[in-house]
């Protein structure tokens, strides 16, 4: 490539390991096994009712799934569309009802909870979406889209406290929120159709970290964006993780993302995880057939 633009374009494609992954691989691997476990699920079974259809045939979405995450890590989900990668990700925070299994996050069982019950839980666990053309309210401003979990759950600031934030306190933990996902203070009063598709990613991001949660699950969130603005994303998002020690589940179908980003991976084909592991064992030395064929298959 000749021109400088050019240049800055493939440079931006991920490519290789996660940067700065720990050298010593048996030193990480120890290191992870020490690791608390944020989140266990055990045999899930995910179905809906399946289209057409008038008898009570059900269309399995998940089937008999179990992992864990670990607290700090980034653990990625790979596999091709209609693969059960969204519906498992949203089971996890009862965005989705499950058929059966347990869900526990830091101990608490999540499959049982209703919706009052899993109000105090929704401030530590979030979700990013996909689209950030329609996962924000066209209605509302940059400011309002970050007050709005401030205010639901009182909570606001860096430190995490519990208490209704108005005024003054609510403009700074706001102003703030628009530091960490590097959006320039002034914006704040402006409505998302003013923002390009990356801007609005990153006021999703903020509007997912308000609350100062634990555990996020991020479903596809680049896949949208250019590959300059991807890769500003991926950098953010590493930065969150560790300035904030946030868990992660990192949803998409794009390998050389998740290579980039994530410290294991889990490979799903047709509902069903066929193979979990570090992201460069499983790289090196795919242990399932389907998953040498997703790997051969990356361009």
């Amino acid at each position: 490539p000749q021109h400088p633009y050019t240049q800055k374009l493939i440079n931006a494609i991920p490519s290789g390991q996660k940067p700065n992954i720990n050298e010593n691989i048996e030193t990480q691997r120890e290191l992870g096994s020490k690791s608390d476990k944020l989140i266990e699920v055990s045999n899930l079974t995910v179905s809906f009712a399946a289209r057409n259809s008038s008898d009570s045939k059900r269309f399995i979405a998940v089937k008999d799934t179990s992992f864990e995450i670990k607290q700090g890590e980034i653990l990625g989900l790979v596999g091709e569309s209609g693969s059960g990668k969204s519906t498992l990700g949203r089971s996890l925070l009862n965005l989705v009802s499950s058929d059966s299994g347990s869900i526990t996050f830091d101990g608490i069982e999540l499959r049982d909870k209703n919706a009052k019950q899993m109000k105090y839980l929704r401030r530590r666990m979030q979700m990013i979406f996909q689209d950030p053309y329609a996962s924000l309210n066209p209605r509302m401003s940059i400011y309002d889209t970050l007050a709005e979990p401030i205010r639901l759950h009182g909570i606001g600031g860096s430190t995490g406290e519990t208490k209704p934030l108005k005024g003054v306190e609510l403009n700074k933990a706001i102003l703030e929120l628009m530091d960490d996902v590097g959006l320039a203070r002034s914006y704040v009063r402006k409505y998302p159709h003013e923002f390009s598709g990356g801007q609005r990613q990153r006021i999703a991001i903020g509007r997912a970290i308000a609350t100062n949660p634990e555990f996020i699950v991020a479903d596809e969130p680049v896949s949208a964006l250019d590959v300059t603005i991807q890769k500003q994303i991926l950098e953010l998002l590493m930065a969150l993780v560790e300035h904030r020690h946030l868990s992660m589940l990192f949803i998409s179908h794009d390998l050389s993302v998740v290579r980039y980003l994530c410290d294991r991976v889990m490979v799903m084909h047709h509902g069903k995880l066929l193979e979990t592991g570090y992201t460069e064992d499983i790289w090196h030395q795919p242990k399932h057939e389907y998953t040498a064929a997703l790997l051969s298959a990356a361009l």
